[in-house]
């Protein structure tokens, strides 16, 4: 718990006067980069790819539903995992309730994963999810948006990742954000994609703690989102958090 000086109400106006012009600089900066992230030349897509639902199989082109812009959210769902990554919940737990908000903007919004959709089905329904989420499976999209590895983790001596060569990634799986827009021929643009930290924006519990005197009060774990369950599973005891298992080891080693 910090400790903080105690003053009274006029001194402490003062030093949050002084905070809001760095809070200011901020915001002003953020629409400086909103900019230039909107001025980013495009690549075409030039693969066909297909995405298994539910019901059917789809095209890049068939998620797009009527709309010019996709959001993609690219979820970690190891294809032997019972269920999805617990800090790709937490972002789709963000996201869900704004779709309906997108399409009013012209944007839709799917998740995709590697996993089966028999396994993501499931999870999805277990979540109470309501959202659009296929499959990548049987196509190369997550390896071409650079959020699938080997599936051999003794294998992973370099993964590409966030746009630099690392020294292997703790999964086979990455989570990641692209978007693509596609114009009046039918012609589709990858635009856009963000990953790792980039992620944090989409992470609205984070902005609310960033703003508590305890902030995210996550020095002490063994890594930052250690706290972090699926939202059905707080105060469940025989959670397993898998990334003990896996992330541990490398923050050992730092």
């Amino acid at each position: 718990m910090p400790t903080q000086n105690v003053v009274s109400k006029e001194e402490w106006v003062a030093k949050r006067k002084e905070l809001l012009v760095k809070e200011k600089e901020l915001t002003r900066q953020r629409d400086q980069v909103t900019k230039l992230r909107q001025s980013l030349p495009w690549v075409k897509v030039e693969k066909n790819y297909e995405f298994e639902g539910p019901d059917k199989t789809e095209s890049l082109s068939d998620l797009f539903a009527g709309k010019r812009q996709l959001i993609v959210y690219h979820f970690m769902f190891q294809s032997d995992w019972t269920e999805g990554c617990k800090s790709c919940s937490l972002i789709a737990d963000h996201y869900e309730p704004s779709l309906s908000h997108l399409r009013a903007r012209d944007t839709n919004m799917v998740t995709i994963s590697r996993a089966d959709i028999d396994r993501i089905e499931l999870f999805r329904q277990r979540m109470g999810w309501n959202f659009k989420w296929v499959s990548s499976a049987k196509s190369d999209f997550n390896f071409d948006f650079n959020v699938s590895f080997s599936t051999n983790l003794a294998e992973q001596k370099e993964v590409y990742y966030n746009y630099q060569v690392g020294s292997g990634f703790p999964s086979t799986e990455g989570p990641g954000m692209s978007v693509f827009l596609k114009d009046d021929d039918g012609s589709i643009y990858h635009t856009y994609s963000c990953f790792s930290r980039g992620l944090e924006d989409f992470l609205g519990i984070y902005r609310l703690l960033d703003i508590s005197p305890k902030g995210r009060d996550e020095d002490d774990l063994v890594y930052g989102m250690e706290w972090v369950r699926h939202h059905d599973r707080y105060g469940d005891e025989t959670f397993k958090d898998i990334y003990l298992e896996l992330l541990a080891p490398r923050h050992r080693d730092k």
